[in-house]
C-alpha cells in the first residue's frame, strides 16, 4: 500500500475504518488514549511493566519509546490507531522507571530496558512482529532483531540513537569524564524544548558500554527502514546511515527529513512514519 494508502484504504475498510486512520494522523493525541485501559505485565523478582494491547492479526506491531519518553507519545498513539483500522496487533509500554511502570528511572539502565523489551515480545505477543523503536527505542529495537531474528520480521527505526550516549560521552573531554564520573551524574538536554535537563547516572554509561552495535557488522537480515531529520540537535542522522551501512539486511531504506528534527512528531512526519510501517507490512504479508 505505503505511498498510495490514504487512497485506496476506503475501498479496503469502509469509511468508519479510514476516518478512524486518518484521525490518528491528524490528531494522534486525541483518539483512544484515554479510554483505553491500561494493563500491567508482572514478572517474578521484575517490576511490573504498564502497556497496552490491540488484539489483532500477524504481523504485530511493538512500538519502543525513547529515552524518559513513555507510550503516550503522539507517534505510539497514531500508530496503534492505524493497526487498529487494518486490524493488525499493536502493543506500547513503558520501561521500568518510565511512566506508569513500576521502578526507579536513576536505577534503570540499558540493560534492564532490553530485559522489558524481550518480556513484552515474549510473553505478550505472538507470531511475527514489526519493532519501531524512536531514539533510544531504535537502539533497544537493534538489540531486539539480533537476539530475536525468528520473532522479528521488520524494523523500522526514528531518528536512532544507536551507542549515542556512549560515544557522546567518549568524545567529552577526559576532565570532564573524570568530573561527570567523580559525581555520578551527568546533565544532558531534554530533547523536548525548554524541558530543562536530563540527569544521566554515570552507571547508565558504563552499562550502555556492554550493548553497543556500531563497532561491527550487525546481523540483522529483516527488512530496515529508518527515517531521520537533518535538523535533530540531539541524535546525530549519521547513526542512521552508520546502521544502514553495517546491517546484513539487504532490504534496507533510509529516508532523510531536510526539515525533520529530533522527535519527528508533525503531522507529515507521522503520515510518512505510519507509510513506512504499511509498506512494510503490506510487503509482510505479501511474501507470506
Amino acid at each position: 500500500m505505503a505511498a498510495a494508502a490514504l487512497s485506496r484504504l476506503p475501498g479496503l475498510l469502509g469509511e468508519g475504518s479510514a476516518a478512524v486512520w486518518r484521525q490518528a494522523l491528524s490528531s494522534p493525541h486525541s483518539v483512544g488514549c484515554r479510554r483505553k485501559s491500561t494493563k500491567y505485565l508482572v514478572r517474578p523478582g521484575q517490576p511490573k511493566l504498564a502497556y497496552n494491547k490491540t488484539k489483532g492479526r500477524s504481523p504485530g506491531v511493538i512500538f519502543l519509546p525513547g529515552f524518559a519518553s513513555t507510550m503516550k507519545a503522539h507517534k505510539a498513539v497514531a500508530i496503534e490507531n492505524y493497526c487498529k483500522s487494518l486490524g493488525h496487533s499493536f502493543i506500547r509500554f513503558d520501561y521500568t522507571g518510565c511512566g506508569a511502570s513500576e521502578g526507579k528511572f536513576r536505577k534503570s539502565t540499558i540493560g534492564q530496558w532490553k530485559k522489558d523489551v524481550f518480556a513484552v515480545l515474549d510473553e505478550l505477543t505472538e507470531g511475527p512482529q514489526v519493532i519501531v523503536g524512536s531514539s533510544m527505542g531504535g537502539w533497544l529495537m537493534l538489540l531486539a532483531a539480533v537476539a530475536r531474528p525468528d520473532r522479528i520480521a521488520a524494523v523500522v527505526g526514528i531518528s536512532t540513537g544507536a551507542d549515542y550516549l556512549v560515544n557522546a560521552f567518549k568524545q567529552l573531554p577526559l576532565e570532564v569524564q573524570k568530573e561527570i564520573e567523580t559525581k555520578g551524574e551527568w546533565y544532558i538536554p531534554n530533547s523536548h524544548k525548554d524541558a530543562g535537563f536530563h540527569k544521566i547516572p554515570y552507571t547508565f554509561i558504563k552499562d550502555a558500554e556492554n550493548y553497543c552495535v556500531l563497532h561491527s557488522t550487525i546481523p540483522i537480515s529483516c527488512p530496515v527502514r529508518l527515517i531521520h531529520g537533518l535538523k535533530d540537535e540531539h541524535i546525530p542522522w549519521q547513526i542512521s546511515l552508520k546502521v544502514a551501512e553495517i546491517v546484513i539486511s539487504k532490504d534496507v531504506d533510509i529516508i532523510l527529513r531536510k526539515n525533520g528534527e529530533h522527535r519527528m512528531s508533525d503531522k507529515d512526519d507521522i503520515k510518512l512514519i505510519v507509510n513506512l510501517i504499511d509498506d512494510v507490512i503490506d510487503k509482510l504479508t505479501t511474501l507470506a
